[in-house]
């Protein structure tokens, strides 16, 4: 056999199955043959993996980047059309497709699905999607697809547009609101978004929260002065993210389509998703790793520093909610572990520090703090580290919730396995008596942000090489591939399962 590439003596784990003692190999950036002793080849790579782990690389399907600043806030409703060149960084989040994706692949992630927004005053999502592309292009460490978010659901969107996204440009999927101003659907738009998914084969990605309860929440709260970052979760308890969870899945089933629930944070949600499962609906889940690590005192520091840690849905108070998440992974109610990477600065005016901008300080408004946390890079370790070292996972679930199922899910066809005919993207851990554990600081990370909220977990592992299409592009502590190495990925339909054919009623699509 001729490669260009050998990986030797690794524990190869895949989501069904660990073999010791096992090779891969590689050629033309494509895995050929995997098992013992491959014959060496003349001039070829290779790359001793001591017995350690090879996973494959990590598919990170929720990924925020290059995208303006506070997209949640009432002062955005049109998309600035760039000729690729962002106009002004300081209205743009912290991490760009370089900065991003140079830290994803130092945390063993090979592909991100990042966002392409359409924002509420958009008439068309074709310009949004080619902004994107412009903005992607030549900057990425790695491969890269896009989801769009739909604001704006038109009937020219829906019925003209929607082939064209899938057909043209191979993006399969979209997300939408339920909550925010500026981007929320109506129960009546979400069904049009549906009947249209349904008929191309879109999955559509759902951020389910109860818009009206958040909104009078937030205004009484803010009428007794608990503005204090730590109340972006009292203005958000389990109830709210439950209901509109329960609410988007009858809707999905009225309408036999397909969903994903994104960052599911808390038990009753879990619940919700767990029963339509259990009746064989097409529905599907994922966390992220906040709500697996952190418990909402993490926004309790200081007077304002817990603003480091304010996301939405929020990280919950009780372990109980924590635990269900973990039984939720463990029992395959959550299909996907994503890290919902959204990068605004700790100490930037329109980062978390906007929050500070309209008195009560030195709390601060909760309301006005841009919601997200940075985790590109440390999504794929902490679950390596805290769920297969820990023993709360095994290592071929570990394998299916980061890389098998979201490439399933999204149609990524040669991504997320070690097998022959995908793509060599592999990640090298170090061999387990040879790592010295370490507690993270900011500083070791390669993402554009000032701060992380995992600061201080102690780490057992992290990726030694990750390679991408056979190239080994993190190495040992040091990003060595190059910016513009990464491809745009044309995505096909999802390849879990879809549409029953069942239905409530007479009514048919």
């Amino acid at each position: 056999m001729d490669f260009d590439l050998v990986v030797r003596n690794g524990t190869v784990v895949t989501a069904s199955d660990i073999w010791e003692s096992c090779d891969i190999g590689v050629k033309d950036g494509t895995i050929v043959a995997v098992g013992p002793r491959l014959p060496a080849t003349a001039g070829a790579q290779e790359i001793d993996a001591e017995g350690a782990f090879i996973t494959p690389g990590g598919v990170d399907s929720h990924v925020h980047l290059s995208q303006v600043h506070n997209a949640n806030i009432d002062d955005i409703d049109r998309s600035t059309i760039t000729n690729g060149i962002i106009p002004d960084r300081e209205n743009y989040v912290a991490d760009t497709y370089d900065t991003g994706t140079r830290s994803a692949v130092a945390g063993g992630t090979t592909t991100v699905i990042t966002f392409a927004s359409q924002m509420k005053k958009d008439a068309s999502i074709i310009p949004v999607i080619e902004n994107y592309h412009k903005l992607a292009k030549d900057q990425s460490y790695c491969d890269y697809a896009f989801h769009v978010i739909i604001t704006n659901p038109t009937p020219q969107i829906v019925e003209d547009e929607f082939p064209r996204m899938v057909d043209e440009y191979g993006i399969t999927s979209v997300k939408l609101y339920m909550t925010y101003k500026p981007m929320k659907l109506l129960d009546y738009q979400i069904l049009d978004v549906m009947y249209s998914a349904r008929k191309l084969g879109i999955t559509t990605m759902v951020h389910a929260e109860n818009a009206d309860i958040i909104d009078w929440m937030t205004q009484h709260l803010e009428q007794k002065l608990m503005t204090h970052p730590y109340h972006h979760g009292t203005s958000r308890p389990p109830i709210v993210e439950a209901e509109a969870t329960n609410r988007v899945i009858c809707l999905a089933e009225l309408m036999d389509t397909p969903i994903l629930l994104v960052h599911i944070s808390g038990g009753p949600a879990t619940k919700h998703i767990r029963d339509a499962q259990t009746r064989l609906l097409p529905i599907y889940g994922e966390t992220c790793p906040q709500y697996m690590f952190l418990l909402a005192d993490s926004m309790r520091k200081g007077d304002f520093e817990g603003a480091k840690c304010v996301c939405s849905p929020p990280i919950r108070e009780d372990k109980s909610d924590q635990d269900a998440i973990w039984a939720g992974i463990k029992n395959g109610t959550f299909n996907i572990v994503s890290s919902d990477h959204a990068p605004s600065k700790y100490n930037h005016q329109n980062g978390k520090q906007r929050g500070l901008k309209h008195g009560n300080l030195p709390y601060g408004k909760f309301r006005l703090i841009p919601n997200g946390l940075p985790g590109v890079e440390t999504r794929v370790p902490l679950l390596f580290s805290g769920g297969v070292l820990s023993g709360r996972i095994s290592p071929q679930k570990f394998v299916e919730v980061t890389s098998t199922n979201p490439a399933k899910l999204y149609g990524l066809k040669k991504k997320g396995s070690i097998a022959p005919g995908f793509d060599a993207d592999l990640v090298i851990w170090y061999p387990q008596a040879k790592f010295q554990p370490f507690k993270l600081t900011n500083e070791m990370l390669h993402h554009a942000i000032d701060y992380t909220p995992f600061e201080g977990i102690e780490f057992k592992n992290w990726p030694r090489y990750t390679i991408i299409r056979g190239k080994v592009v993190f190495s040992h502590g040091e990003v060595i591939g190059e910016m513009g190495y990464g491809q745009f990925i044309q995505r096909e339909k999802s390849l879990l399962p879809g549409p029953r054919d069942v239905w409530l009623n007479e009514w048919r699509p």
